[in-house]
């Protein structure tokens, strides 16, 4: 521009030179590109050639309201890239304390007292309905008639006291088994949550005010992740059960040659089908469970109230539900 100026002075001072044809048009074009071709660096002329290049100050003109919004912009995005690299880094450093219980914590004494009386009662305390029915019948039907006094077999139960304490140990162990598989071939923050103490979360849970609907949702997720590997364990330790019946009635066939493979096989089939069902149904009532009662009761008490009770009804309901079904289609 400052160029094609100049040149402008001197046509109009110089009409006489101008007049007589010695500075031709084409002698402004080239003065005025050898001055644009000035500004253009060398290295670069072989490829854009010499464009036409208009030097202005417009960006003076621009209002201030302008520029400072554009600068409150890139301020606010520069602080939302640093906020996310900081959570970013927050997340990445944040320490998972997985604290791992010994090995054999079923054989302590608390645990291992609690399961056998647990074992039992539950197997000693039926034996105790006769002698409730004698009591209610009438003065008369009794005299009329006595009846003999029957004989109470005591070992039948202490046996199956014995292998429900086998078999809940068993339970507790290979849980035991699978938190450690799980610290080593898993995350560490997957593991922190598979082996999270589901009560005391439920407490940290309620304490941050959140609606009911969320407090439910987060305390059945967590307690459906505490849950799981004993859920796993029972069932492992049924199918092995169901496993160990079947290779032994495989056994005694080969003996009395009295029993069908085919059928075996196909009865075993069913009834691993049916204890992965009755673990998923207890998981899944458990997790629900949990969260109601978390809900409605105390945040720690209420969760393992409901898990309990879940873990109970779970099988019940799906048994009678798959026994209407069975009962619907024959």
């Amino acid at each position: 521009m400052a160029g094609i100026a100049i040149l402008l002075d001197l046509y109009r001072k110089n009409q006489s030179f101008h007049s007589s044809g010695s500075f031709s048009a084409s002698a402004a074009a080239a003065s005025a590109a050898a001055t644009v071709a000035a500004g253009t660096p060398f290295a670069s002329r072989f490829l854009f050639g010499y464009p036409k290049v208009s030097h202005c100050d417009a960006g003076a003109a621009l209002p201030e309201d302008y520029i400072s919004n554009i600068k409150r912009v890139s301020e606010d995005i520069i602080r939302n890239v640093k906020n996310l690299k900081e959570d970013a880094l927050k997340y990445s450093a944040k320490e998972y304390n997985v604290e791992l219980k010994p090995l054999y914590s079923a054989f302590e004494l608390r645990p291992f007292a609690m399961t056998t009386l647990r074992s039992f009662l539950m197997f000693y305390l039926p034996l105790l309905e006769p002698a409730t029915n004698v009591e209610e019948d009438d003065d008369d039907d009794f005299l009329k008639d006595t009846p003999e006094e029957q004989h109470v077999d005591l070992v039948v139960p202490f046996k199956k006291s014995v292998k429900q304490i086998v078999r809940e140990t068993t339970v507790v162990t290979t849980r035991r088994v699978l938190e450690r598989l799980a610290v080593i071939y898993v995350s560490q923050r997957m593991a922190w949550k598979l082996l999270k103490d589901v009560p005391k979360s439920a407490i940290r849970k309620s304490q941050r005010g959140l609606p009911t609907t969320v407090y439910f949702f987060r305390v059945s997720r967590t307690t459906f992740r505490g849950h799981l590997l004993g859920v796993v364990a029972a069932g492992l330790v049924q199918t092995g059960i169901e496993i160990y019946r079947f290779f032994a009635r495989i056994k005694d066939s080969e003996e009395s040659d009295g029993v069908n493979t085919t059928k075996q096989a196909k009865l075993l089939g069913k009834k691993v089908s049916g204890i992965t069902i009755r673990c998923g149904a207890s998981l899944i009532f458990a997790s629900i469970g949990a969260g109601i009662g978390a809900t409605l009761l105390r945040p720690s008490i209420g969760q393992w109230i409901g898990c309990a009770a879940g873990d109970l009804a779970g099988p019940i309901v799906v048994s009678v539900c798959l026994e209407k079904a069975l009962h619907v289609d024959l």
